[in-house]
């Protein structure tokens, strides 16, 4: 790889800029002597490097620039030659040149090609129609999508010559466009849900007589495959498409099965696997593998000096070609180090394990998953009432050697590494499939030689070290240092857990902040934008952070600039860093539908709001349940749904119950003395009043209250965030209780209080609360925690010994003066109904995806394991319990 002459600098070209080229980039520029090569990067795509991995987000709001790869400022910075779109057709090994798209011939000193995979297409008759599509790029979507708007407004086209049912918006009479998956392993899955969230019926083809054969076993397929079908996925094993049917202007109209079944069709997308793109080595005679992949040894070099290959496109030394990106980042780095001279170490395999979410279901596989060792056993542990599928597969010598997790792979993290390690295990492997709380669980230690971070191969002992031994002294500093946690991610749990762990055995408090990206926590960073008159992330992030902002920092600062009046949560850059829930105002049911909460301020509602709420759920055939927060919560709306029923509940005078959002839900109250022959105190104008003054406040935690007329307390005050029960010479304020997961009887914080003195009270208990507590810390948590507990609490609100009274009742009148109906908001703009469209042209198509079943009177969405049975009151319905197996191979 030496220079033909030494007049010039030596030229280095990387052929390909996708995931895998990004890295080889950034492990290059930390090479010493890099800086004497000339870099020239030439790719096919139209954008820099992105984030393949959750290409599905883009359906979620997300946007291609969200899902960049390449630092604003990389390329410049280390004097990177990067041409977009114009791909290499030609290389010349002979003369050390290659040929662009463009006509563009460069030459090289060194050569590496990361030109990644295509996806495979079987050769069946059509495959080529119109509305067939490949799961793979930023275009590839954008096509599905567009073919998708237009099969909608197709269906809705023919839904408005339909019967009168039709146009009352019933879902069970109207049409849906439909699209097929054929392949049901890693990538159709991702595109089965991308399929699903836009709205289409959708169908997945596999050849395979499970889903996922690579990574699963026969039990937790089958617990997969009832998972993904109880969400309206029409699944089909064992099947193999025959051939694309199409109408008579050559657009699809069904899928072909071997066997003589057809499938409806407006749009097929093919995800049966992938194919490396080596076609420039074969043209210019390096060799390949017998199913592809260009041959390179452990150093990634081929079989010419000045060539190397990466990623999808090679064939490793030990005869793979990997489809996953932390082996291909494995191979980046290799080849990296061995252009600067530092072949260290070779890359001779990679872990292929996977975790990740597949249509909202948890799966997860590592190591040898079939237990194909000689001699292995299987433990089991299978709840299907729960959906939850554990199995460990143990070597001869009581060593864990793989295993399958679906339904809850929060113990990934640890038998990953732990079945790299290869050691045999200290616990009884029956305890580690256990899960928490079963008196046998486990908790397991991790060598120090166990692979953490399989991404980017950094062991347990690295991570201890750099944290012992480098200063590093929080995760993003270890990741900075070791690249741990950098790559898919799934690794971050336990990355914490070892950090927190090694931090505190070297006697260092571990870090208060709230993620990498803040060195802040939550009530100092609210001091920050209280002050500041901060009024977006961006900006925040700019003065008191770094880095890009996480799912743990967004909406923490949402939340806070949504407490502190930062305008409508979907208005610009707000919008972008809401949870599920928030950017649809309405919260995500487990079935894929959304629920639909109106204010209903002390259980108080007349007879024409009743029945405007029962015309909404009979036209929409929504699920109606009163709640013990005294409301009517309507189930099973569609995103698309969801403006079309709240014009109806705004115009009729109701408003956003903000039952998805971490914010006031309900002061429930009796009926007090108004009704009540025990009564002292009109209980129910009070909590009217209580729930009209806080709706909308944004907290750190949910907020839950009530009003009792008197000391009998059929409210139940006590068990609230804050609870007033009435007393003949006033009202009593309790604080700090919740009826949740771990109870806690509410504390008396003020006796005999005169109205304006309890809301005042109540005004500066809640900002108090708002500004001190932790992220997602109930009130009974933080009071717990509070230094000075109630005696201190009372100190500040009632006697304002910090003082600081006059801004709290300051910020809670800024709060009533700004309030707006969320719901009301949204409807009067354009942009903002935008986002609840799932189809551009199209915005009334129902979602396909729900089904129900009828029971006592109504329908509701159909039980894992009902099928679409219909159930009577007394129609039985037998769960499986839990089953715990050991069984041999």
């Amino acid at each position: 790889m030496t220079p033909r002459t030494h007049d010039r600098p030596r030229d280095l070209v990387l052929v390909g800029h996708g995931m895998v080229g990004q890295r080889f980039l950034e492990a290059w520029v930390e090479q010493p002597g890099a800086t004497a090569w000339r870099v020239t990067v030439l790719a096919e795509e139209p954008r820099p490097a992105y984030d393949r991995v959750h290409l599905s987000s883009l359906f979620d709001g997300r946007t291609a620039e969200d899902l960049s790869l390449c630092p604003p400022g990389f390329l410049a910075e280390h004097g990177i030659d990067l041409r977009l779109g114009d791909p290499v057709t030609a290389v010349d090994r002979a003369a050390r040149t290659v040929t662009t798209r463009s006509g563009h011939r460069l030459r090289y000193d060194a050569l590496v090609l990361a030109t990644g995979s295509a996806p495979f297409v079987p050769p069946v008759p059509g495959h080529d129609a119109a509305g067939c599509h490949v799961y793979r790029t930023v275009e590839d979507l954008a096509a599905i999508r567009a073919d998708a708007d237009r099969a909608a407004a197709a269906a809705q086209a023919a839904d408005s010559t339909g019967s009168a049912a039709d146009a009352t918006g019933t879902a069970a009479e109207a049409q849906a466009a439909t699209g097929v998956v054929v392949g049901g392993g890693l990538l159709g899955l991702e595109a089965a849900g991308a399929l699903r969230a836009m709205g289409l019926r959708t169908h997945v083809v596999e050849f395979a007589p499970r889903l996922m054969a690579v990574q699963v076993d026969e039990g937790g397929g089958a617990l997969l495959r009832r998972k993904i079908e109880d969400l309206g996925v029409s699944v089909h094993t064992g099947a193999a498409a025959q051939a694309v049917a199409t109408t008579e202007d050559g657009r699809v109209r069904a899928l072909a099965l071997a066997g003589g079944a057809e499938l409806p069709a407006d749009l097929v997308v093919f995800s049966a696997g992938i194919r490396p793109r080596d076609q420039l080595a074969r043209d210019c005679g390096l060799p390949v593998g017998v199913r592809g992949g260009i041959v390179v040894d452990e150093r990634c070099r081929t079989a010419d000096e000045a060539v190397l290959a990466i990623g999808e496109c090679a064939q490793a030394a030990d005869g793979r070609v990997y489809g996953l990106v932390g082996p291909g980042y494995q191979m980046a780095e290799t080849a990296a180090r061995e252009l600067a001279g530092r072949s260290d170490r070779g890359f001779t395999g990679a872990d292929t394990s996977t975790k990740l979410k597949l249509l909202g279901v948890d799966v997860a596989s590592f190591g040898d998953p079939h237990g194909t060792a000689e001699g292995a056993l299987d433990v089991l542990y299978s709840d299907s009432r729960r959906g939850v599928y554990r199995k460990l597969v143990i070597g001869s010598d009581g060593a864990l050697l793989g295993g399958v997790l679906v339904g809850d792979t929060d113990a990934y993290g640890t038998l990953r590494p732990l079945a790299a390690s290869g050691k045999p295990l200290t616990e009884a492997p029956e305890r580690l499939v256990l899960p928490a709380g079963f008196g046998g669980a486990a908790a397991v230690a991790l060598p120090d030689e166990a692979v953490l971070c399989s991404c980017h191969n950094v062991t347990q002992g690295a991570v201890r070290a750099a944290v012992r031994d480098q200063g590093c002294d929080g995760v993003a500093a270890v990741k900075k240092c070791t690249r741990a946690g950098s790559g898919c991610g799934s690794c971050l749990k336990q990355l914490t857990t070892v950090v927190t762990e090694e931090l505190a055995a070297g006697g260092t408090a571990p870090p208060t902040g709230l993620c990498e990206h803040f060195s802040y926590g939550r009530a100092e960073l609210y001091e920050i934008v209280r002050v500041t008159g901060i009024t977006g992330f961006s900006d925040l992030l700019d003065r008191h952070g770094r880095g890009a902002g996480c799912d743990v920092c967004k909406p923490v600062v949402a939340s806070i600039l949504a407490s502190l009046g930062g305008g409508h949560i979907l208005d610009g850059e707000q919008a972008a860093l809401q949870d599920t829930n928030d950017h649809f105002l309405a919260n995500l049911q487990r079935n894929g539908s959304y629920s639909v909460v109106p204010r209903i301020p002390g259980g108080e509602i007349t007879p024409d709001g009743l029945i405007t709420i029962g015309e909404i759920a009979r036209d929409h055939g929504l699920y109606t349940k009163i709640t013990g927060g005294q409301r009517i919560d309507l189930f099973g709306a569609s995103v698309d749904q969801l403006p079309v029923i709240w014009q109806r509940l705004v115009d009729a005078g109701f408003e956003s119950g903000h039952a998805y959002g971490k914010a006031l839900r309900t002061v429930k109250s009796c009926v007090g003395e108004t009704w009540c022959r025990y009564g002292v105190q009109d209980s129910v104008a009070l909590a009217i009043e209580l729930e009209l003054r806080y709706r909308g406040l944004r907290s750190p935690h949910k907020l839950k209250s009530a009003v009792s007329g008197c000391a009998r307390e059929c409210a139940e005050a006590q068990s609230k965030d804050f609870g007033v029960i009435a007393t003949s010479a006033g009202w009593n304020l309790y604080v700090g209780g919740n009826g949740g997961m771990t109870p806690r009887h509410a504390d008396l914080l003020a006796a005999d209080l005169d109205r304006e003195t309890l809301i005042r009270t109540i005004d500066r208990y809640l900002m108090f609360y708002i500004r001190t507590a932790d992220r997602l810390e109930r009130t009974s948590v933080w009071l717990d925690r509070l230094e000075g507990g109630l005696d201190h609490l009372r100190a500040v609100v009632l006697d304002d010994s910090l003082g600081i009274a006059a801004e709290l009742d300051a910020l809670m009148e800024r709060h009533v003066g700004v309030y707006q109906d969320e719901w009301a908001a949204t409807l009067a703009d354009p942009d903002r109904l935008r986002r609840f469209a799932s189809f551009v042209n199209a915005p009334g198509t129902p979602d396909p995806a729900v089904t129900f079943v009828p029971e006592r009177g109504q329908i509701r969405p159909a039980r894992p394991g009902e099928n679409g049975r219909i159930l009577t009151a007394t129609t039985p319905v037998m769960v499986a319990g839990p089953r715990l197996e050991v069984v041999t191979s």
